[in-house]
């Protein structure tokens, strides 16, 4: 079952945002893999490293988020944004959007920070903030359906169902391919929990006046 597409008929705009987000993390990831170790080491969020120092490592913060462990990664992260973060884009408005989406993504990072508060081990990854967005599209399309493709055939299905099989994908993707040569600890799950709690709960000061509204 692979997810393709959701239902954009009552989308206003162009989702601008989701796109640049997309093409930024995709052009991160290949100087990523240029700068190979080295650069995770400096451009990832380490635990111990920014509580001694949380000015000098200000900007981990952020960097960390375009950050992935390998292409399944990658792929997956980038394949749930592009379906779900236009809906989200055209609801809160491009600005909000990305406010948004940063907010989360530090969120989910501060959260796991809460729990690995000694940890040498570098974090890195676009799904605490990924995990917001679909936490706002869970509350904003509750009754949404998404095409998957199965088999030869594209079905339509529950979109919660879809989001089941990206917390499935991020737990075989989280060590990465990357996590065997930098020693880096893949996606953290508490991540995943911070990202998707502050997104559920942004939502409700984000959201525009139209209010929560299904599509199928």
């Amino acid at each position: 079952m692979f997810p393709i597409g959701d239902d954009n008929t009552s989308r206003r705009t162009v989702p601008l945002v989701t796109f640049a987000l997309i093409a930024l993390n995709v052009l991160f990831f290949f100087v990523e893999m240029s700068g190979g170790d080295a650069f995770i080491g400096k451009w990832a969020f380490v635990p111990s490293r920014f509580l001694a120092n949380p000015f000098g490592d200000l900007l981990t913060l952020f960097t960390s988020m375009f950050m992935h462990a390998g292409w399944v990664h990658l792929g997956s992260n980038m394949l749930y944004l592009w379906i779900f973060g236009d809906n989200v884009e055209d609801r809160f408005g491009h600005i909000k959007f990305i406010i948004f989406y940063l907010l989360c993504g530090l969120a989910a990072t501060f959260a796991q920070l809460a729990f690995s508060l000694g940890s040498n081990v570098p974090n890195l990854g676009a799904s605490g903030a990924i995990a917001g967005v679909l936490g706002a599209y869970i509350l904003l399309f509750p009754q949404a359906r998404v095409r998957v493709l199965q088999g030869r055939q594209v079905i339509q299905v529950p979109a919660l169902m879809v989001l089941g099989l990206w917390i499935v994908l991020q737990f075989f993707s989280g060590i990465g391919s990357i996590a065997d040569t930098a020693q880096t600890g893949g996606v953290a799950y508490m991540a995943h929990i911070g990202g998707f709690v502050a997104g559920f709960v942004l939502t409700f000061l984000f959201r525009g006046s139209r209010g929560a509204q299904a599509t199928g």
